[in-house]
């Protein structure tokens, strides 16, 4: 069952997040997909401070992925911006199904790379609405429309929040 929310700015977009690291846990895969300023890494911060994970998290664009300890005993957070890569194999070489089951696992860019790491897996498509040049707007701005997916047994009976109340 797909389900769509609206979220009004990055404000929400990261208490959202922080409502959806309460049904997350250790061993599951969040992919992210949505344009350039969608608010993907915005939601990941959310799901981290949910998740009470150390350090700021921002996108690893360039390190390619950040493994965020958590500070109250939960899982880790594991972050990957796939952006930069092109293939499976590259995929492989990050060794991401090592941590998974331990982890809190989120794939930025991950759409048609990362599936194959585990069979249910929440997949979270984001999309904002872009008047001109996304990257000259205020980044905390414009509504984001986020659709989610769950995929396998794991998420059949969990209720996803539909408002970014926390």
């Amino acid at each position: 069952m797909t389900i769509e929310v609206e979220l009004p700015d990055a404000g929400s977009t990261r208490a959202y997040g922080e409502a959806l690291a309460g049904l997350l846990r250790a061993g599951d895969l969040v992919v992210l997909t949505g344009d350039l300023g969608a608010g993907k890494t915005t939601l990941t911060q959310g799901i981290g401070t949910g998740l009470g994970v150390r350090g700021a998290v921002a996108s690893p664009t360039f390190i390619i992925a950040r493994v965020h300890p958590s500070l109250v005993d939960g899982p880790a957070l594991v972050h990957v911006d796939a952006y930069r890569l092109g293939s499976l194999d590259e995929v492989d070489a990050l060794d991401l199904d090592a941590s998974l089951e331990e982890s809190v696992t989120v794939v930025e860019w991950g759409e048609g790379l990362v599936e194959q790491l585990a069979q249910d897996r929440l997949e979270i498509a984001l999309h904002r609405p872009h008047g001109g040049d996304p990257l000259a707007e205020d980044a905390s701005a414009g509504t984001r429309r986020v659709t989610l997916t769950p995929v396998g047994e794991r998420w059949r009976d969990v209720p996803l929040p539909t408002t970014p109340t926390v």
